[in-house]
């Protein structure tokens, strides 16, 4: 048995999936994790389809440096409109979803109602190769690939809303002019 990063409070309605070493980019990776995680099952499944086809692309926030900005990234609400479409690592995090799904049947959960709750992507040890450069050198020729886990929860539905305060908010400012007592 693995460990994951986030335990569960109830594991009943859970499903769990992870990956290690996977020769796909990170980043490319952390990038879709960021993305789908929070989104609905189906909803994230048909968003990879569509990155596949080119018809949707994946927001890149955080790892910026020269990707290009793309029109559709302006759906997404990114800064800078810049976003790509990483087809291996949409892949492999596809298959990883699909496989937490099945997962998610097996135990008997409804594969309408899931939702992704934890995706995280972490750096792996990478493979180390060469290149050969001017002048007899040598130099490095690294690929950088990821561990990705994917825990989907089974969502209870709508949460009601809790009663209203009303009290008078106060703010710091006032609530100091109170406080000051006012001498002669």
């Amino acid at each position: 048995m693995v460990r994951y990063s986030v335990e569960p409070e109830n594991p009943e309605k859970v499903s769990k999936s992870r990956g290690s070493h996977l020769r796909v980019h990170f980043k490319h990776c952390r990038e879709i994790a960021f993305h789908t995680s929070g989104m609905n099952v189906n909803k994230a499944v048909k968003f990879l389809d569509d990155v596949l086809a080119y018809k949707a692309v994946v927001p890149f926030v955080c790892f910026t440096g020269g990707i290009g900005r793309k029109a559709q990234a302006k759906q997404s609400k990114v800064p800078g409109s810049k976003g790509r479409w990483p087809v291996k690592a949409a892949a492999v995090y596809k298959d990883l979803l699909t496989n937490a799904i099945a997962n998610a049947e097996t135990k008997g959960l409804d594969t309408e109602q899931l939702v992704i709750t934890h995706a995280q992507v972490n750096r792996a040890p990478p493979g180390r190769r060469r290149t050969y450069r001017a002048h007899g050198r040598i130099g490095k020729y690294a690929s950088q690939p990821a561990h990705i886990e994917i825990i989907l929860t089974e969502d209870s539905g709508n949460v009601e809303k809790a009663e209203e305060d009303n009290r008078v908010k106060i703010t710091k400012k006032m609530a100091a002019k109170r406080r000051f007592v006012k001498v002669g």
